[in-house]
């Protein structure tokens, strides 16, 4: 899998940094040294995409993005992603988020957002996007590394607000159920306007010998009083919670998602070791964008336990 990812990242990254511009099947193999064949189907080995969708899925989201936090006109920023014309824009548009781009802005953010909160919104959309179905992407034909040093520390946690899906599992089946919850989690944010405030993460809410239950999600801006009912989302698998605040283990683990449960190990070695007991369910935030980052020895993931 990880050769997948690493003949498919320079056209990744060329569709991430031209979100401005229509790309053409043949651009994207070029730039990955593909044939158009070629990189169709390493794409098709990843996700659901095709790569022209992925190109186009990222202009779109960007769109979406600057309708909420700019003041420029529909036109402008049809263009400025990459559009010829207002209408074509507007039915690609409304293909994705099922509304005319006047309608979405028109609507705005679910609940009240400040300036700097509906700033916060594009930077995440910009860069989660192309990474997006990538999280805990299968990387077993890379080298076994030698067994990682962490440094445990116990942090003071806010309260932060989520959007998260849920989903019953054996351990085979995590991989695929991060890269199905989590677009799907970022693309309803999108459609309702639920300002994205942070890295994508997965908690893990009951682990036992055969399946386990992990809650794939991502942080959003929401003031309180929203309950767990999500303004607009007419989903039952999505709903809003709170990862908690107060005293937390937390650790990075540095490398491939397969090797993360020697940070969790460590994690519960260091709580026994000072006298803690966990006090609910762990989760991890991704640091890094495997988009960003086709080496999985580059990857950063952050591991937070909470404490009693």
């Amino acid at each position: 899998m990880i050769g997948a990812l690493d003949r498919i990242h320079p056209a990744l990254a060329l569709a991430a940094r031209s979100r401005d511009r229509s790309l053409s099947l043949e651009a994207l193999a070029a730039e990955a040294d593909l044939s158009p064949f070629q990189l169709h189907r390493a794409f098709s080995a990843l996700g659901d995409e095709t790569p022209k969708q992925f190109a186009l899925r990222l202009r779109l989201d960007r769109a979406a993005a600057l309708l909420l936090v700019g003041r420029h006109s529909v036109l402008r920023i049809a263009l400025e992603c990459g559009f010829e014309t207002h209408e074509g824009f507007t039915r690609a548009f409304k293909r994705r988020f099922g509304v005319t781009p006047s309608a979405y802005r028109a609507r705005g953010f679910a609940a009240p957002t400040t300036s700097s909160e509906a700033d916060e919104h594009l930077r995440p959309v910009d860069r989660l996007g192309p990474c997006i179905e990538l999280h805990h992407v299968p990387t077993r034909s890379t080298p076994r590394r030698k067994r990682m040093t962490y440094s445990i520390s116990r942090k003071e946690l806010e309260p932060r607000a989520v959007l998260l899906g849920r989903r019953r599992v054996d351990r085979s089946g995590i991989a695929q159920a991060i890269g199905e919850v989590l677009p799907r989690v970022f693309r309803l944010a999108q459609e309702n306007g639920i300002a994205i405030s942070g890295r994508p993460f997965v908690r893990y809410t009951d682990v036992g010998p055969g399946l386990l239950t992990i809650e794939p999600g991502m942080p959003v801006t929401l003031p309180e009083g929203f309950g767990d009912a999500a303004p607009g989302i007419q989903d039952d698998d999505v709903r809003l919670d709170t990862l908690p605040g107060g005293g937390a283990a937390c650790t990075i683990h540095a490398g491939p998602y397969e090797d993360l449960h020697e940070a969790y190990a460590a994690l519960e070695a260091w709580m026994e070791s000072h006298g803690f007991t966990p006090r609910g369910a762990p989760w991890e935030s991704y640091l890094t964008d495997p988009a960003e980052h086709a080496n999985p020895r580059d990857w950063r993931t952050e591991i937070s336990w909470p404490l009693a």
